[in-house]
C-alpha cells in the first residue's frame, strides 16, 4: 500500500487579480519505511510542496491520498487529526517552546490534544531523549539547550505519536557540520530500525545522498 500519493497538484497564490503558479502537477509516491530527499533551487515549489504532503496547506487542485484514502478537500479538524496521529515534523529552526522542559516539549504533541501531560505521556518523551542521547537534559528549559540539542529534541518529539511519516524541512540548515552530520545519522537510524518514512527537504547533496531516492522540483514540476 502505497503511504503518500499526490495526483496533478497545483498551487496559486493571488494578490488581487494576479496569480502567481507555484505547484503546476505534481505527481509522486511515498512508500512505507522509505527515506526521500526533496530538493530543488530557491523558489522551485519545494516548500509549498512540502506543506501541502504535510497537510499544512490547501492545493488548489489535484488530489492528495494518504493509505489510500482521499485527504485533500477534507475539514481542518479531520486534517489535524491525521497530522497529529499519523505524521511528525522536524524544522529548521526547531520551534520549541523555550520557557518548556525538554520532556515538556517532546511530550507536546501528545499532551496539548489530551490537555495535559500523564506519566504514560512523560515516560514516553524521557525514553525519547535518551534515545536522542539528551538524558543529561531532561528538564532543561529549552532555552538553556545549545543548536544541536535542540534539534535533536525536535527530532524526538517529531517521534512522539509513532508516526507513520516524517516530515523534515531543512533540518540541518542552521546547524553547523559535526551537529548536521548527527541528526542525519539520528533520522537515518530512525528510519531503518522503526521503518517510519521520512520526506526530507534539503538543497546539501549529502544529505540528498544519504537518502533512498531522490525528487527533484524545477519551476513548479518534477524534474
Amino acid at each position: 500500500m502505497t503511504l503518500l500519493k499526490a495526483d496533478g497538484l497545483t498551487k496559486s497564490f493571488y494578490n488581487g487579480d494576479l496569480e502567481t503558479v507555484v505547484l503546476k502537477g505534481i505527481d509522486l509516491a511515498l512508500e512505507p519505511g522509505e527515506m526521500v530527499a526533496l530538493q530543488g533551487p530557491s523558489g522551485s515549489g519545494k516548500s509549498t510542496l512540502l506543506n501541502i504532503l504535510g497537510l499544512l496547506m490547501q492545493p488548489t487542485g489535484g488530489t492528495l491520498s494518504f493509505m489510500d484514502d482521499r485527504v485533500s478537500g477534507l475539514s481542518e479538524k479531520q486534517l489535524s487529526a491525521i497530522r497529529n496521529r499519523h505524521f511528525g515534523f522536524v524544522f529548521q529552526f526547531h520551534n520549541l517552546l523555550p520557557d518548556f522542559t525538554a520532556v515538556e516539549n517532546v511530550a507536546f504533541p501528545a499532551a496539548a490534544p489530551a490537555g495535559g501531560l500523564s506519566k504514560a505521556m512523560r515516560k514516553r518523551a524521557k525514553s525519547l531523549l535518551e534515545r536522542v542521547d539528551l538524558s543529561d537534559r531532561l528538564d532543561y528549559a529549552a532555552n538553556r539547550l545549545s543548536g544541536g540539542q535542540k534539534q535533536r529534541v525536535a527530532v524526538a518529539r517529531a517521534l512522539m505519536n509513532r508516526p507513520q511519516l516524517v516530515f523534515a524541512d531543512e533540518p540541518t540548515g542552521s546547524l553547523d557540520q559535526e551537529n548536521g552530520a548527527r541528526v542525519m545519522q539520528l533520522l537515518r537510524e530512525i528510519n531503518r530500525e522503526d521503518k517510519t518514512t521520512f520526506l526530507i527537504s534539503t538543497h546539501d547533496p549529502d544529505i540528498a545522498a544519504i537518502c533512498d531516492r531522490q525528487i527533484n522540483v524545477v519551476d513548479g514540476r518534477i524534474a
